[in-house]
């Protein structure tokens, strides 16, 4: 069990720190809300698929359709709009950083939507965090470009990632009224597909298909790994050890997507950058490690701190 414990928890790791890089791929002749469309809409085909193997049941009223579609919407369709706008104009690494803040994102929607307590450590960890992506783009926003591409890029990934927490909300709240969470997935991805679809017919956008390899395999990828696998692995780790224990997830894809980038988009670290990076997980643990393991590190490293200081 704790073997298939570490597998689930690291595949979701590396999963989706490896999304980010695949975006950028998607990037070129096809237009960003098609793109979307044929990543999701394939993960909706393949999850129905899947739904109907095993024979789940995917009968549903109008109601929980329509809670379905609103999760699919926000998680499966318009923060991936803002998200592929965004990855034109700023790394991958950075726009996982930037996403990274969802786990302050989410205690504070959960505050405001289902009335939990906003414990004083989230506050301490979200100002961590702000001060940390202000580090980490240091140097973009000293050479920000006349038309000021990077600040909208930063801007499109906050409100993509506020987005993603709302669609996280709605998942809460459709899985405390029973809705299955595969079936509510494969649901709300073929609905977000079928509204990007929409959006790019109505914005006039060409239905064309990039028939190279790198475009190809990372639609593949990205449907199929990163959507049915990525989402899988970490739903399937929660429901194991609890959703406190997998927000570990979130801290730590950001580390992958970085270095995948400094590999491929030669993202060159700075000193701000890195301290940048290290505040941004160091406020994202202040907000989901629970306060006795907190001092419990405290004290394990407070006789070397002394030490060094001596």
């Amino acid at each position: 069990m704790l073997t298939n414990t570490f597998v689930l928890y690291l595949s979701t790791v590396l999963i989706w720190g490896s999304t980010f890089i695949a975006i950028p791929l998607q990037l070129g002749e096809v237009p960003g809300d098609v793109s979307i469309a044929y990543r999701f809409g394939l993960s909706a085909l393949v999850l129905m698929l899947w739904c109907s193997l095993t024979r789940r049941n995917m009968r549903f009223g109008f109601r929980q359709h329509l809670w379905m579609a609103g999760q699919g919407l926000m998680l499966f369709g318009f923060n991936y709009m803002l998200v592929y706008q965004a990855s034109a104009d700023i790394t991958s690494g950075l726009i996982a950083v930037v996403f990274s803040t969802i786990i302050v994102m989410n205690i504070i929607n959960g505050a405001l939507f289902f009335g939990n307590r906003v414990p004083r450590a989230v506050i301490g960890g979200a100002a961590l965090g702000l001060v940390g992506i202000c580090l980490v783009f240091l140097p973009e926003v000293r050479a920000l470009d006349a038309d000021g591409t990077t600040l909208r890029a930063i801007i499109l990934s906050l409100v993509g990632t506020f987005i993603t927490s709302f669609g996280n909300m709605l998942s809460a709240r459709n899985q405390s009224s029973k809705l299955p969470v595969m079936q509510s997935n494969a649901y709300g991805m073929a609905y977000g597909a079928l509204t990007l679809a929409l959006i790019a017919w109505g914005r006039g956008e060409a239905f064309v298909f990039e028939t190279t390899w790198t475009y190809t395999g990372s639609l593949v990828y990205l449907a199929l790994v990163g959507s049915v696998l990525g989402f899988g692995s970490f739903l399937t780790l929660l429901g194991r050890i609890g959703p406190e224990r997998a927000a570990y997830c979130m801290v730590l894809f950001p580390i992958v997507a970085l270095a995948l980038s400094t590999v491929f988009e030669n993202y060159t670290w700075t000193a701000e950058a890195v301290a940048g990076v290290s505040l941004v997980l160091a406020g994202n643990l202040l907000v989901i490690v629970p306060k006795q393991q907190l001092l419990r590190v405290v004290r394990i490293f407070r006789p070397l701190v002394n030490r060094s200081a001596e």
